[in-house]
């Protein structure tokens, strides 16, 4: 899958996969070579094969960073009616999952618009009691740069795509 041809598809099934898990996996390194897995609820991809998620919770990623800058996403798209769909089709209409690798770059106070998209995102939760404690105050960012992605491969189900 080449990122640059396919990123549009790749950010139009990263949302998807906010809509059905509000969340994807980011999998890094830690100074002792050990692989660790951090849900992040608050990544966005921007229009160059770029993209930042907010860090206000995340303790593994920021610390691990300074040793190892690379990571991998899964996203994973959980819609219960996709997935029976593509099993009466036999065969996925579009990517089930995409795992994207990139490098962590700085960390920053976010903008105004990196902001507006986060609380645009979250326009549904307002009303949650929960809501203000996990995405309110949110005022850094880490960037990232994606270098390659992957479509993940489940044989007849995925080859056209």
């Amino acid at each position: 899958m080449d990122i640059q041809t396919n990123w549009t598809e790749i950010r139009k099934h990263f949302n998807k996969c906010f809509k059905t898990n509000f969340h994807v996996s980011i999998a890094s390194v830690d100074k002792d070579d050990n692989l660790t897995v951090t849900p992040i609820g608050s990544l966005f991809l921007n229009s160059n094969q770029t993209g930042f998620y907010f860090e206000k919770f995340p303790t593994k990623l920021p610390e691990n960073s300074k040793d190892h800058k690379n990571i991998c996403i899964l996203g994973v798209n959980s819609s219960t009616i996709f997935w029976l769909t593509s099993l009466f089709k036999g065969k996925f209409e579009s990517y089930p999952a995409i795992k994207l690798y990139g490098q962590l770059g700085d960390r920053r106070k976010a903008s105004d618009i990196e902001i507006k998209r986060l609380n645009s995102r979250m326009k549904i939760t307002n009303w949650l009691k929960g809501n203000d404690y996990l995405w309110g105050n949110m005022e850094n960012v880490r960037e990232i740069t994606f270098t390659k992605a992957e479509k993940i491969n489940l044989g007849k189900m995925t080859e056209t795509l």
